[in-house]
């Protein structure tokens, strides 16, 4: 009976959810929605994986430079897909927007349910952790959408740049605003440090939030910042607790799937719907990044599979599942990237190198890789972005690294792309950089639209 009963709170919960979806962020329906009135019931919406954790928006992937499409792929792909992939405003973006918002609403119906319960002592401290994972999930997608749909976060403008709305309560009749981008990173910021107050070091599945994971999140955030010295602290923090690398001598490298689910370096667990255009059949590894790996860099047969016409298609996927989903979550090497980008930007030019060699001592043939050395800043941090570049490929991690990049002259790139022999380019600080609003929601919360 508990098991029935909790299959339809989860239902109920569920259903209200996708009802609420675009009412949530814009309309004022006079409906009461029920509300689970169980730590158990509350746990079951955090363990329900394929709508907290499968709900990362795709465009940014879509949009970045990491693959091509020929003419018959991208004349093959959906209006939407073939206007992100172009860099062409298109304002139909529910699938990027709606999403990340419908997790945003359930950690909200989680937070504002606590209060509520009766509990024990014991039950607190339960009711604790599942409150942190519940702050973590809604700073973790309100950073995703901030990505696509604002400008990049720079100290000097951030107060007087368009944010994206704040959902705090899940309230469907909360009308949708856009503070300015300093507020957005300052509630961003905020829910994670509370989060990390009140999640353990571990968890029982790596879907679900822990102090490593919230102090990922915490150094991926200061990163996009810009704040350099908190974000090699934070990697830090987490390093000291979840440190583990693969050994990619061990992985298969003529294996369709290398990497099991839920592998030793995931910190936390989420996943992407893989555009159609970035399906292995369509999406061709640019062939200048394939180029860049070593032939001794076991990356370069882990990560990607040959075509039959010499192409490149990539399968280093860290979800374990299929092709059709990417790894959007927090993994040790990522976090091991972040510290040593930033203290080559702090001019640490040996913890840089030392981080950078502990990577990839475990990504080239045993015997064969030689270690970094840094006398030069600048060498430093190219090489470090570089390797960045050529670890974290399709997770979604590319587009706002090309966002903030394109803030510095010397990293700064003109994208181009080529379809029916017409040349498009995509130039730094480009307002399509900023994806525009999905137009139902412009049109029924009357918020201020994208350039």
């Amino acid at each position: 009976m508990k098991t029935r009963f909790l299959y339809l709170t989860l239902i109920i919960v569920i259903s209200v959810m996708h009802w609420s979806c675009e009412k949530y962020l814009e309309e004022k329906p006079n409906k009461r929605i029920s509300t689970p009135d169980k730590l158990s019931d509350l746990q079951g919406i955090l363990d329900n994986y394929a709508v907290m954790n499968g709900q990362y928006p795709s465009a940014g992937e879509t949009s970045a430079d990491d693959y091509y499409l020929n003419d018959a792929s991208w004349s093959s792909s959906t209006e939407r897909q073939r206007n992100l992939y172009l860099w062409q405003k298109y304002d139909v973006t529910t699938a990027d927007w709606n999403p990340p918002y419908k997790v945003i609403f359930n950690a909200n119906l989680i937070i504002e349910t606590i209060p509520t319960l009766k509990l024990s002592d014991a039950e607190q401290t339960q009711a604790n952790v599942i409150k942190g994972q519940a702050l973590f999930l809604r700073s973790f997608y309100h950073l995703a959408v901030v990505q696509l749909f604002a400008t990049t976060y720079n100290n000097t403008n951030a107060a007087s740049q368009l944010g994206i709305p704040l959902k705090l309560v899940s309230d469907v009749e909360a009308k949708s605003v856009r503070p300015n981008l300093a507020e957005t990173y300052a509630q961003i910021l905020a829910d994670v440090k509370a989060a990390v107050r009140l999640l353990p070091n571990v968890s029982k599945a790596k879907y679900l939030a822990t102090k490593p994971a919230a102090w990922a999140l915490l150094a991926r955030t200061n990163l996009l910042m810009g704040n350099y010295q908190d974000a090699a602290l934070y990697a830090d923090s987490c390093l000291q607790v979840s440190s583990t690398l693969i050994d990619y001598n061990s992985v298969s490298t003529t294996a369709t799937i290398p990497f099991a689910q839920f592998n030793d370096e995931v910190i936390y667990d989420c996943r992407t719907a893989v555009a159609s255009v970035l399906a292995q059949t369509k999406a061709k590894v640019d062939p200048v990044l394939y180029a860049s790996y070593a032939s001794n860099d076991l990356r370069k047969t882990v990560f990607f599979k040959k075509n039959t016409d010499a192409t490149y298609a990539f399968k280093g996927n860290y979800t374990g599942l299929s092709t059709a989903v990417f790894f959007s979550g927090m993994a040790t090497d990522e976090v091991l990237l972040i510290r040593a980008e930033c203290k080559a930007r702090l001019g640490l030019l040996g913890a840089a190198a030392g981080d950078l060699n502990t990577l990839l001592s475990k990504r080239y043939k045993t015997g064969t890789f030689s270690p970094y050395t840094f006398t030069n800043q600048a060498a430093a941090l190219s090489t470090v972005l570089l390797e960045r570049r050529k670890e974290l490929l399709f997770r979604n991690l590319r587009w706002p690294d090309l966002k903030r990049l394109n803030q510095e002259p010397a990293q700064a790139i003109t994208l181009s792309r080529t379809i029916k022999q017409v040349v498009y380019t995509l130039k730094p600080g480009d307002i399509r950089y900023v994806l525009p609003i999905d137009k139902t929601a412009i049109q029924l919360s009357g918020m201020e639209q994208n350039p």
